[in-house]
């Protein structure tokens, strides 16, 4: 019997229907119909203790007994033996089922009554059935056992080169491909190049309990490599791993791995390879011969298979192959900066401290907080002088150091004197960019609300009697020490200063509060 009170109880704590039908062994479309039925007679959780299975169901399916008797009971010996055949589906039986209820003048069990009590009744009786497969349905992945040696022409090292299978169950086609490891990002690339290779994709994907492909797979949970689920929903494929140790789950990737293993692996064993390229191109001609191989038990080959009964079926590709990502965690620094190991990016600054998902690829850097993507860069692919920064992400004080230009502080500096003009002029143009001097310039022009517009350019002529190559740091010194207070006022009277209606038009002020004037 359908253990409706567990049903009903793992529903109100949030359980998927997938994770409740694996925890009452029951399928998805039962638990699907008692949720239906108990929100129909508004029975939630929790229920009395006295209230048990049999009276819920007795709730849910009034006079089933009686209801039995008027249906007609289907032949499952009959239907097990129908479904060896090529292309006979489940539904095709039902609908010939139904016909013959109708004849008989009975009423036909619903299709997925007659498909739950199918798979019990072959449960029950051990029978074996040929797993059916609608074409353009699944694809089921694998790595074969063997490997391929690639030999350093210099050295004569040896390393392993591996064997990536997929193939499509309806018609046993197979995509191949070599690999000079096993790691997730190879994995996921070679799901790119199987699905150009079948000109399509499919509405399931299979992989084996690889590390690369399932984190975790148990009764309760199956948790995804965000990466390869990310892959999946590019292709608009759902990832179904087969379960742990049984091989059964994908019988055609194990027979088509053991078929590469001797068509390709074997055929290839007395060959020497001396580049991963070379080794790559033989096992391209070999899957090519594999997949023309004819049929022994039917006719055609795989290719022909293919393109008769499955292409049709395929899913189209995305407009663009998906671009395998690197996904990593960081804590935004104080900068507001993150980095992809080459160069930093910006995030937006009220992110400081916080924890962010980083997603790189060959072209793009994305960051996400909480799931919802807060900052996008192009991805620079050699290292850059300074961060690549968005001016939104940064605070106000911060945003205004984008707005200056050499041009402004040169008009600025006129208007305190000669010699705070030839200091500014060496902070911009003695570096390779301008933008190296402007912090010296911010620097400099802030002193001047300290010690005010006279002493900043006496300190800048003091300064330049002793060195052509004054510094932020020493004019500061001077001041603090009162050094430029030695120069005369008749001596620094000689100098050319301009009145301060001549000076900038936005002074030290237009630089404090986010640019507007005190």
């Amino acid at each position: 019997m359908v253990d409706y009170r567990e049903i009903l109880r793992l529903d109100n704590l949030g359980y998927t229907k997938k994770d409740i039908a694996s925890s009452v062994h029951s399928s998805r479309n039962t638990v699907s119909e008692v949720l239906t039925l108990a929100g129909n007679l508004h029975v939630c959780w929790p229920l009395d203790d006295d209230v048990t299975n049999q009276s819920l169901e007795n709730l849910f399916y009034p006079g089933r007994n009686k209801d039995n008797e008027e249906r007609l009971m289907p032949d499952y010996p009959k239907i097990h033996r129908e479904l060896a055949k090529k292309g006979v589906t489940l539904t095709l039986l039902w609908t010939e089922y139904c016909l013959e209820a109708s004849a008989a003048g009975k009423k036909p069990y619903m299709s997925t009554q007659f498909n739950d009590n199918y798979r019990k009744w072959a449960r029950i009786t051990k029978a074996t059935m040929r797993i059916q497969h609608k074409p353009g349905d699944e694809m089921e992945v694998d790595w074969a056992g063997g490997t391929i040696d690639i030999y350093d022409e210099v050295t004569g090292e040896i390393s392993p080169a591996y064997l990536f299978v997929a193939v499509l169950p309806c018609s046993l086609y197979v995509y191949a491909e070599l690999c000079p490891n096993m790691k997730s990002d190879t994995f996921i690339n070679c799901h790119v190049h199987a699905y150009t290779y079948f000109g399509g994709s499919t509405r399931l994907l299979i992989p084996d309990n690889l590390k690369a492909g399932v984190t975790k797979n148990t009764r309760y949970d199956t948790l995804i490599p965000r990466a390869y689920k990310e892959m999946a929903d590019h292709y608009n494929t759902a990832i179904v791993p087969a379960r742990v140790k049984h091989p059964d789950d994908k019988p055609n990737a194990e027979g088509s791995v053991k078929y590469a293993t001797t068509w390709i692996l074997a055929a290839l064993r007395n060959y020497h390879f001396f580049s991963i390229e070379e080794a790559k191109t033989a096992v391209s001609e070999k899957l090519e011969e594999l997949n023309l191989r004819p049929f022994k038990k039917r006719l055609g080959n795989r290719r022909s298979a293919f393109e008769d009964e499955e292409r049709e079926f395929m899913l189209p590709l995305p407009k663009a192959p998906y671009e395998p990502a690197v996904w990593s965690t960081a804590k935004v620094q104080n900068d507001y900066l993150i980095s992809d190991g080459i160069n930093k990016y910006s995030v937006p600054f009220d992110l400081i401290g916080e924890q962010v998902d980083i997603r790189l690829t060959s072209a793009i850097v994305e960051v996400f907080y909480h799931g919802g993507r807060v900052a996008s860069h192009v991805r620079r692919t050699t290292p850059q002088r300074d961060p690549i920064c968005i001016r939104e992400h940064m605070p106000l004080n911060h945003q205004k150091y984008l707005s200056y230009n050499p041009e402004e502080f040169v008009h600025w500096a006129e208007g305190i004197g000669a010699h705070t003009l030839k200091t500014v002029n060496h902070f911009l143009y003695s570096e390779k960019e301008p933008e190296q001097g402007y912090k010296y310039c911010v620097g400099l022009m802030k002193a001047t609300e300290k010690y005010g517009d006279s002493r900043i350019e006496r300190a800048c002529e003091k300064l330049l009697t002793v060195t052509v190559q004054p510094s932020l740091r020493s004019i500061i010194t001077i001041l603090k020490n009162g050094q430029d207070k030695l120069i005369s006022d008749s001596s620094s009277s000689g100098q050319t200063c301009r009145k301060r209606s001549n000076g900038i038009t936005r002074g030290i002020s237009a630089y404090r509060n986010g640019g507007e004037a005190e």
